[in-house]
């Protein structure tokens, strides 16, 4: 399985604090906002990951987060012209994903829990489609919502409902298989201009085809100034728990004295896709 993350976007709604740059650069406590969604494939047991960015500061989240090797993680970038939704986003990867099933998990999306390295398992070797995880929210209709049936099996996803259905919600944790890229290639734009997840993910569910687990650990997004506070409390209170790991630390810099050869410094491979 690959991964992908998305670290895009214009994040108007943490305006002013992104005037200057992307949200994904933001603090979190004691790192930046997307260390999380990396570390949550690098939890799932995944080596080769597309970050895929736009907007201000692409080279600052080169620079930040290199070649992967200190989260144990491959990276490759690819870039996003504007912002034009996920599943457009999630389009970008084809070629990077091949005949991989993959993870695409939103880079400002936080989660302090177990694990996911069994869930990925789980998906990986079974038939569905698509998968995602559910979560409970106070305020769903900032998001896509799940509509359920008398069974509590998801029936439909509505993006951002005036009338939540549900107060579940699929969390920015997405698994997919490459033929999901053929669905996103026949997405029509939704009212807001976007290509919209919520999408992919209905045209699985007909027929048992979509994967669903209550994810039951802390989540929130973090891109409200809101959600921005509430992320870092998350944090301050798995560190009190003795559960949140420290960040992973950026390898030292290679000096000419340790090069062989002609004395100069081994370059990082950074691959653009």
């Amino acid at each position: 399985m690959k991964g992908i993350v998305l670290a895009g976007g214009t994040a108007t709604r943490l305006y002013p604090l992104t005037i200057v740059t992307n949200k994904h650069l933001l603090p979190i406590y004691d790192r930046p906002m997307i260390y999380y969604p990396i570390e949550t494939l690098a939890g799932m047991g995944i080596q080769e990951v597309l970050v895929i960015v736009g907007g201000k500061s692409v080279g600052d989240v080169v620079e930040l987060l290199a070649d992967g090797s200190h989260f144990g993680l491959d990276l490759t970038y690819r870039y996003q012209h504007g912002a034009l939704g996920i599943a457009h986003a999630i389009g970008l990867a084809r070629s990077f994903v091949g005949d991989d099933s993959f993870c695409c998990v939103l880079g400002d999306n936080i989660l302090h829990g177990p694990p996911l390295a069994d869930i990925a398992r789980e998906f990986d070797a079974g038939a569905w489609g698509a998968g995602t995880l559910l979560h409970r929210v106070p305020d769903p209709k900032r998001f896509g919502v799940a509509e359920l049936d008398a069974s509590g099996n998801v029936v439909r996803f509505e993006e951002k409902p005036a009338q939540p259905k549900s107060d579940l919600i699929p969390i920015g944790v997405y698994f997919l298989r490459p033929d999901a890229f053929d669905v996103i290639e026949h997405l029509a734009p939704s009212g807001r201009g976007e290509f919209e997840i919520t999408d992919v993910l209905n045209h699985y569910i007909p027929n048992g085809g979509l994967y669903t687990r209550v994810y039951q650990g802390d989540w929130t997004d973090a891109g409200t100034v809101a959600s921005l506070v509430r992320a870092t409390e998350l944090a301050a209170r798995a560190d009190a728990a003795g559960d949140l790991q420290p960040p992973a630390q950026r390898p030292v810099e290679a000096t000419a004295s340790d090069a062989s050869g002609d004395g100069a410094a081994a370059p990082v491979r950074v691959p653009l896709a």
